[in-house]
């Protein structure tokens, strides 16, 4: 199995750590990824911004870049979601075709293609779980509100075999973060307010650690934590998974 890590654009440049952890995690798993030197962005924040035909470029750069790979592992859902439909815009040859289905989101991986259903560890922390919505109602990675009750996915499940691991339960389970790329910024007054009932919601139950998938949604929760000096840790689900305490 070959295998190459993608590490998106702003976790490369504000949150190094979760490229490096993703990797270390892959390792202990037993599989041996590789970095292509070469690698760019996935071309999501143009073609959010309108600007789509001047991604076509960033695209076939990105699959020549991964083509000879197996599976392309990335830690964020939403870079995932957009490899494997925006690059419909493409034509679609067989690197092409390859390059969209064998892109995964990590956690994605790990359960689906590895099978692991359990990473053995210990974390004693009050965790509170933030679903993307890319990696939620995209990858389709966790159960949705409007479909079901039942509060279940695969981090969720990854992160419950962790010895000491006390979950939060929220009052509104899978609400948007109000990050959503550009929106933050054509957006920014409701997309703020919908990162702070989001961390407001998580004050109320008691988080102290607040982890999800998608770097992207982290990075604009983790800035209202900082703003408000609250006491809660902000960590990408593959740096608890990896063993941080």
């Amino acid at each position: 199995m070959k295998v190459a890590l993608f590490v998106p654009c702003y976790v490369d440049q504000f949150y190094p750590q979760v490229g490096i952890a993703s990797l270390q995690l892959l390792e202990k798993l037993g599989v041996k990824a590789n970095f292509p030197a070469a690698q760019t962005c996935c071309g999501q924040p143009l073609a959010n911004s309108g600007c789509e035909k001047d991604a076509l470029p960033i695209y076939r750069h990105f699959v020549d870049t991964f083509s000879d790979y197996d599976y392309v592992v990335a830690p964020s859902g939403s870079c995932v979601y957009h490899v494997r439909k925006h690059f419909d815009k493409l034509d679609q040859t067989l690197d092409v075709q390859q390059v969209r289905t064998g892109t995964y989101d990590l956690i994605d991986f790990i359960t689906t293609v590895l099978g692991v259903s359990e990473i053995p560890g210990t974390f004693p922390h009050r965790v509170g779980l933030h679903l993307s919505c890319h990696g939620q109602r995209g990858l389709h990675q966790a159960n949705e509100s409007e479909m079901t009750p039942v509060r279940d996915g695969q981090l969720r499940r990854l992160l419950g075999s962790l010895n000491g691991i006390e979950l939060t339960e929220l009052d509104r389970n899978d609400e948007c973060c109000g990050f959503g790329g550009t929106f933050c910024v054509s957006e920014a007054a409701i997309s703020a307010r919908m990162g702070q009932d989001r961390v407001a919601d998580h004050v109320r139950n008691g988080t102290t650690v607040l982890t999800g998938g998608d770097m992207s949604c982290l990075m604009h929760l983790e800035g209202i934590v900082r703003r408000r000096q609250l006491p809660m840790r902000v960590l990408h689900a593959a740096e608890i998974l990896n063993g941080i305490n």
